[in-house]
């Protein structure tokens, strides 16, 4: 007999694909988007960004917003992921389109984590 891995959800991990698309929230319960996908260091295995697809319409002419992981959390009432920021500050945070990734090296992610005023753990 072949046993099953959960490769969904468990009481304390949650599957990539389930991560993706989910909606974001600020505090004053406005939706900003939704969580495009993340990026992950491939030595330590941690989180370093949620990328936030905001903008646009329809999916034309969204821009993509990597968050400092540590800024989300998780709000099971909303069934979304939930920061403590103003539309109007989110459309100053670095951002790219699409095709225009950028190189997140150490001087990108200061950048990212200095306008969010956490500290870039690398």
């Amino acid at each position: 007999m072949v046993d099953t891995i959960e490769t969904d959800e468990t009481s304390r991990l949650i599957a990539s694909n389930k991560v993706e698309g989910t909606a974001v929230y600020n505090r004053q319960n406005e939706r900003l988007g939704s969580i495009y996908n993340f990026m992950v260091d491939k030595k330590n295995g941690q989180v370093e960004y949620a990328v936030l697809q905001f903008g646009g319409f329809l999916g034309i002419g969204n821009d993509y917003y990597p968050l400092p992981w540590s800024i989300l959390s998780y709000d099971t009432s909303q069934g979304g992921y939930v920061i403590d920021l103003d539309k109007d500050v989110l459309e100053q945070a670095p951002r790219y389109s699409a095709g225009n990734e950028p190189a997140y090296d150490k001087n990108y992610g200061n950048s990212v984590y200095d306008y969010y005023g956490v500290t870039y753990p690398y």
